[in-house]
């Protein structure tokens, strides 16, 4: 029961950084807006689909719990 209460933090921890280098990430590189990402615009409507951005999170995210399971 004692592990639960470390995971929590620990995992509040990560999304405070990360929600950190998001912000302060941002302004040089811009997630969101790379080439593969789809933007539609009509009349009344915008539909946007960031495809590209979408697979390079799932790349580095993959990586890293590839890299945290080999330590476990």
């Amino acid at each position: 029961m004692n592990d639960i209460p470390r995971l929590l933090i620990f995992l509040g921890v990560i999304l405070v950084i990360a929600g950190l280098l998001w912000q302060v990430g941002g302004r040089f590189i811009s997630l969101g807006r790379l080439p593969g990402d789809f933007l539609f615009r009509g009349e009344n409507t915008t539909f946007y689909f960031p495809l590209m951005t979408s697979i390079i999170i799932s790349i580095v995210l993959s990586l890293l719990f590839f890299v945290f399971g080999r330590f476990r």
